[in-house]
C-alpha cells in the first residue's frame, strides 16, 4: 500500500513536471526575464497606438484594434508594481490567448522586449519557492535555470485576477 502511494505521488510530480516542459517565449521586464508558453501566443507586435478607457485600473492601458477585433491590452510593468517607463522600439505588444468567463479572449500584455523562444524539459523548471506568509504568487508557474540564470515562468491566466479578466472582457463587449 505504502510503495503504491509513493508511486502516485512520484506520477504526479512527473505529470506536473511535464505540464510545464514545453516551448516558452522569454521577453524582459526591465532586467529580469520572464516567459510564457508559446502555446498562449497568438502574435507578438510592436506598440501601436492604444485607446485609453475611462476608470480602468492603471495597468490596463486600454484597446487595440487588431484586424477588426477590439483587444485590451495591459502593461506588466504596472502589473508587477515596476516603475513607468518610456515605451522603445524594442517594446512590444504580446497578442496572448486566455480563459475569460464567457469564454476564450485575447488580450495584449505590454512587455519591454522580447528575447527569445526556449524549448525547457521538465527538469529545467523548478517549482516556485516559499516567499513566506503573505506572499501569494498563483501566477507564477516556476523557475527556469538556463546557462546560470534564472528565467521567471508565468502562468498568464493566473497574471490577471478574475475581477480584472471581468473587467478586460466588459471592455470588449
Amino acid at each position: 500500500m505504502e510503495a503504491t502511494v509513493m508511486e502516485q505521488s512520484a506520477a504526479g510530480t512527473l505529470a506536473r513536471d511535464g505540464d510545464r516542459g514545453g516551448k516558452y517565449l522569454v521577453f524582459h521586464l526591465g532586467r529580469e526575464e520572464f516567459g510564457i508558453q508559446v502555446l498562449k501566443v497568438r502574435e507578438i507586435m510592436g506598440v501601436q497606438d492604444i485607446t485609453a478607457v475611462p476608470q480602468t485600473p492603471n495597468h490596463v492601458k486600454g484597446v487595440i484594434n487588431l484586424r477588426g477585433k477590439v483587444i485590451p491590452v495591459v502593461d506588466l510593468r504596472l502589473k508587477f508594481g515596476l516603475p513607468e517607463e518610456e515605451y522603445t522600439q524594442r517594446t512590444c505588444i504580446i497578442v496572448t490567448q486566455v480563459s475569460g468567463e464567457a469564454g476564450p479572449m485575447q488580450m495584449g500584455i505590454v512587455v519591454d522586449g522580447v528575447a527569445e523562444v526556449l524549448n525547457l524539459s521538465g527538469s529545467e523548471i523548478e517549482d516556485t519557492p516559499d516567499f513566506g506568509d503573505g506572499a501569494t504568487t498563483p501566477y507564477l508557474l516556476g523557475m527556469a535555470k538556463v546557462k546560470g540564470k534564472v528565467k521567471i515562468l508565468l502562468e498568464i491566466e493566473q497574471v490577471l485576477t478574475s475581477q480584472d479578466l471581468r473587467a478586460l472582457n466588459a471592455l470588449v463587449q
